[in-house]
């Protein structure tokens, strides 16, 4: 057996890196039809210079240029300190796809190819991200740097993520929240990619762990990821079906129609609570449908990272 060819099999996404950047100039090309129109010059070397700085690092000629002012970046400059959460739990690989691409992704794909995005911005800023997973466990968790070889361990490790596709791996997503919470000490934009399901409901724990994030005066946002379609909608044919847990391998026989409005009545009372929770606490809740493109994603980024610049 050919361990490096199956191991490269197991690999959803064969190259995240490139594919992330492809996402990220999607994302640029486009950012003039955006509140963002100017920012995308000079992307990875400059930031625009805010009124009170020293005008010592301003780049003369580019203002020249576009007649803006912008002040140019060194590799010893972190403004921004950025710490990834996902979300790992078997129900974030749902929908099952054998090969995911930008176009076809499930919820763990997408989640992985956002963060992935991410970190092109941040290491083209030059910021400092760190990154934690959970699923039954909390299985990684790695402090905030900005060196390439830290950037390239990081996708090592996301890439690894997508093969990790067991069944059954429950969580208690407030138990780790709560862990990774404590362990972020510097002010940081906090970023947690979750479908936000729970083997247990126990929304309250939940909404509490959530407002632990926000310790230390940090930015928080959700990116609350659901396959639309069936999870929000529950659009299926109403022929009769077995319908599994992943997490707990419980299953139920039933025609789809006979619980289809309750389960939408009952899932958008859920997200409207979250929703709720969340403005309660100021954290940023971004509703995502992973059937959709990265633009949700990358612009709210944009807007909080302004907050630490």
């Amino acid at each position: 057996m050919n361990i490096k060819s199956e191991l490269q099999k197991a690999k959803l996404f064969q190259n995240l890196e490139l594919l992330a950047n492809q996402v990220v100039e999607g994302f640029i090309n486009g950012i003039h039809k955006s509140p963002f129109h100017g920012f995308s010059a000079e992307f990875a070397e400059h930031k625009i210079y805010n009124t009170g700085e020293s005008t010592k690092h301003i780049d003369w000629k580019l203002f020249a240029r576009t007649d803006k002012l912008y002040t140019k970046r060194y590799e010893e400059e972190t403004n921004l300190r950025c710490h990834m959460i996902l979300d790992n739990s078997s129900s974030m690989h749902y929908p099952k796809i054998d090969k995911q691409s930008i176009d076809n992704l499930n919820k763990i794909g997408f989640g992985v190819l956002a963060i992935a995005a991410l970190m092109n911005i941040l290491k083209k800023q030059r910021d400092a991200v760190g990154m934690s997973i959970y699923s039954d466990s909390y299985t990684f968790s790695v402090n905030e740097k900005s060196s390439e070889r830290h950037f390239q361990m990081l996708l090592d490790k996301l890439n690894a993520v997508t093969a990790d596709n067991k069944e059954n791996k429950t969580t208690k997503t407030y138990e780790y929240l709560h862990q990774i919470a404590e362990k972020i000490h510097r002010r940081s934009l906090i970023i947690l990619f979750s479908d936000m399901f729970q083997t247990e409901v126990e929304e309250n724990q939940l909404f509490e762990a959530l407002r632990h994030l926000k310790y230390n005066k940090h930015e928080v946002v959700l990116f609350h990821l659901l396959d639309y379609e069936h999870e929000l909608n529950f659009s299926f044919d109403n022929a009769p079906k077995r319908f599994i847990d992943v997490e707990t391998n419980q299953h139920i026989d039933l025609y789809a129609d006979t619980i289809k409005s309750a389960y939408h009545e009952e899932v958008q009372r859920y997200m409207k609570q979250l929703q709720l929770r969340c403005a309660q606490y100021r954290i940023k809740y971004v509703g995502v449908d992973v059937r959709s493109d990265f633009s949700s994603v990358l612009n709210t980024f944009m807007v909080e990272r302004q907050k630490f610049v």
